[in-house]
């Protein structure tokens, strides 16, 4: 049995996996994580703080090059989560590393209750500095003046994109002159608009005829029907 076994050892050392002496280096697959949050949080308004998680000490994965950073699906750049690290070598493998990434803004924020459909202007909100907790908040001036609320909102909430819409240049109800531009001639009459409508956005026109007509609402309150 003794001598069994002194045979059999080198045929069970040459079978261990090449990369099991040295496996994937776990700075390594780090480091590409960090250097991808880097690059996608780049155009991030204010200041961007990456903290990457580290790996369990436990987990051995084949030496690979090069590696892949990527975002899972549904994941987002803000706050807690994940960056996914992938080596795409056959056999392939990928892991998920945890990731906390924290940025600081100037946030917009509410001077005072506003109603629903209120036309934002400078004094409606105010600069605050800020942590963007998650995708869509406002944190330029440019992006809320001249832009409607869709909901009412109370003082001190921050303002993010989902909560304004752009006014409407069509207005549901009222006469709305209709233009009508083909090859070599261009047609102009008025109707009824059967919707609201910001600029270019898709707006229904009863004519006097009766008969319903859709086009584009126009910066000028028009609406630019295609033949």
């Amino acid at each position: 049995m003794k001598k069994l076994l002194i045979a059999l050892f080198p045929i069970l050392f040459c079978a261990q996996p090449s990369w099991a002496a040295a496996p994937q280096s776990h700075e390594q697959i780090r480091a590409i994580a960090l250097a991808f949050a880097q690059s996608q949080t780049r155009s991030l308004p204010g200041k961007v703080t990456i903290r990457i998680g580290k790996l369990d000490s436990r987990t051995a994965l084949r030496a690979c090059a090069p590696l892949e950073a990527f975002l899972p699906a549904g994941a987002t750049l803000i706050g807690k989560t994940t960056i996914g690290v992938r080596c795409n070598t056959n056999p392939g493998w990928s892991i998920f590393v945890q990731a906390d990434v924290r940025v600081s803004a100037t946030l917009l924020v509410a001077s005072r209750p506003l109603a629903q459909n209120t036309v934002l202007g400078e004094s409606d909100f105010t600069l605050q500095n800020g942590e963007l907790g998650q995708p869509g908040i406002l944190t330029d001036p440019a992006q809320a003046t001249g832009k409607t609320l869709r909901f009412a909102i109370g003082a001190g909430q921050v303002l993010r994109q989902d909560m304004l819409r752009a006014p409407f240049v069509v207005t549901q109800g009222r006469v709305t002159e209709v233009k009508v531009s083909g090859d070599g001639y261009s047609v102009r009459s008025s109707g009824q608009a059967l919707n609201n409508g910001a600029e270019g956005q898709p707006v229904q026109v009863r004519m006097p005829s009766g008969r319903v007509v859709s086009g584009a609402a126009g910066a000028d309150g028009s609406v630019e029907v295609r033949p």
